[in-house]
């Protein structure tokens, strides 16, 4: 078996991890953009390891990392064993690889097994080592040199991970690995402006908490299927939804719009899943709707179109869901992001260079985006308790009478408004409507409204309704409506419905 050939860049991380172990570093974060190799590297450090007789302990969070990181190591003539459940344990494999909740179940909670032993712990999806199993965990290795990797080396809210790992190592950045042609570039759409009225201006630039919380409304500007339909043109696409609600309901309108579209969540059967992924991979499925299942340790080049439908303040999370997309596949000049929730606003491009920090007091910084608008920082928010009125901090519990906070779960709100191309200086610019496109909806605006027997002026309507303007001819030949012109007139009609079900009862 040959083991895959490494790229110039992997072999400097490599040669750099085995320098800050000498040095004295025990626990070392490899930073690597996804599409960068981050696992290919991992493994071929656990077969030199191998090689000198030492034993390698690689953890992984959830099921499917699990049989990536397997696949990986078997490349490099690693034959693992697996600590998962479904799988019979292999204990006198020098090397294994381990889903973290089950080796904390059954070595740590119930003692059924012993910790395997390890020179190296190879720590997957690093970012997420802060939480307890993973420290309890660790800490059974004073020993043991560490390895962790990730796209993202940042907790939730951007600060550094310096209370677990004691030096950092990063591979080229997305920008870098674009100019290599390892990745591909974005074409970035989003709402054509953030609204900033009102919004104070000092020194020359907004306020930062003013400019924060503006751009941190829970909604989403446009229709979700109609600008899929006019952009995306049916490339494959992953769809990342604000719940599980709000992904079933987005696959269920892209099916009456003609999407062969599924929905994934974290009750989904692993066949399933499987199937389902596999289809999108090979062009049978166009559409794979998901709340927070497919943002990390999932690799399919052949998607193309990421959609944004759910608003985050979260960096980590926002470069995660991008990332995705970015792989090259024979066709794919640049990836298509549909950011209805304005994200690329507050976190900028995935090109952007990323200064990350071990720092635990300090936030990981897009230094280009923040030369563009200033910096998104949050600023802490007093409020009080809903129980005894005591003054506390937004989200915290009330330190009076120990009142916490219940997280519930919020609608997305879906606002009118039209997606822009975003440029590099941040700015939209909104689609032209060429007279021939013009011309297209009002023959399918008359068609649609021939079908459903509507009044003569209605076609004028929705034409200014959409256009601004009135058509410049009638009557209009109708023709066949398409997708995009059926779910727009589709999410005109619910617009309304829900607009004069809010009206009082005259």
């Amino acid at each position: 078996m040959t083991a895959p050939e490494l790229r110039p860049y992997q072999r400097d991380v490599i040669r750099e991890f085995y320098a800050k172990v000498e040095a004295g570093h025990r626990r070392v974060l490899l930073v690597a953009p996804t599409g960068a190799g981050k696992t290919v590297a991992a493994s071929a450090i656990a077969r030199d390891m191998l090689d000198q007789g030492q034993r390698v302990l690689f953890l992984c969070h959830r099921r499917e990392l699990v049989k990536q990181a397997s696949e990986k190591l078997f490349d490099y003539g690693i034959d693992a064993g697996i600590i998962q459940a479904g799988f019979s344990p292999r204990p006198g494999e020098r090397a294994q690889v381990a889903s973290i909740a089950t080796l904390h179940t059954r070595a740590i909670r119930h003692r059924t097994i012993d910790l395997p032993r390890a020179d190296l712990v190879i720590v997957d999806e690093a970012h997420h080592v802060r939480a307890r199993t993973w420290r309890e965990l660790l800490d059974r290795y004073p020993l043991a040199a560490v390895l962790g990797v990730t796209a993202t080396p940042c907790r939730g809210d951007g600060k550094g991970l310096g209370n677990v790992f004691d030096a950092m190592i990063e591979c080229p950045s997305v920008g870098e690995l674009i100019a290599l042609e390892f990745l591909v570039g974005t074409r970035v759409y989003a709402p054509t402006m953030p609204d900033l009225k009102g919004v104070r201006v000092e020194l020359g630039d907004y306020v930062e908490k003013q400019l924060a919380e503006r751009m941190d409304r829970a909604e989403l500007v446009g229709d979700i299927v109609t600008h899929w339909h006019r952009l995306a043109d049916r490339q494959r696409t992953v769809l990342f939804a604000s719940g599980v609600a709000h992904s079933v309901h987005l696959r269920d309108e892209f099916r009456k719009s003609g999407v062969r579209a599924e929905h994934i969540d974290a009750t989904t059967p692993k066949d399933q899943r499987d199937a389902i992924l596999a289809q999108l991979g090979a062009g049978d499925i166009e559409l794979v709707s998901n709340a927070m299942i497919l943002t990390e340790g999932w690799d399919r080049p052949e998607v193309s179109c990421c959609v944004l439908a759910r608003p985050t303040r979260h960096i980590g999370l926002y470069r995660q869901m991008v990332g995705r997309v970015l792989r090259p596949w024979p066709g794919k000049d640049a990836a298509l992001i549909l950011d209805h929730a304005g994200a690329v606003f507050q976190h900028g491009f995935a090109e952007d260079k990323i200064t990350w920090t071990l720092d635990t007091d300090r936030r990981a910084e897009n230094l280009a985006h923040a030369g563009r608008v200033g910096s998104f920082a949050e600023g802490s928010r007093l409020t009080t308790c809903p129980r005894c009125s005591a003054v506390r901090l937004a989200g915290e519990p009330c330190g009076a009478c120990g009142w916490q906070p219940q997280r519930r779960p919020q609608a997305v709100e879906i606002v009118d408004g039209q997606l822009g191309e975003v440029d590099r200086d941040r700015h939209a610019h909104a689609l032209v409507d060429t007279p021939a496109v013009r011309q297209r909806w009002h023959s399918e605006l008359a068609s649609i409204a021939a079908d459903r027997s509507y009044k003569p002026g209605w076609v004028a309507h929705k034409f200014k309704e959409r256009f601004g303007t009135w058509p410049a001819r009638w009557p209009v030949a109708p023709s066949p409506p398409s997708p995009e012109v059926k779910s727009w007139v589709r999410s005109r009609n619910i617009a309304y419905a829900k607009q004069r079900a809010k009206e009082p009862a005259q």
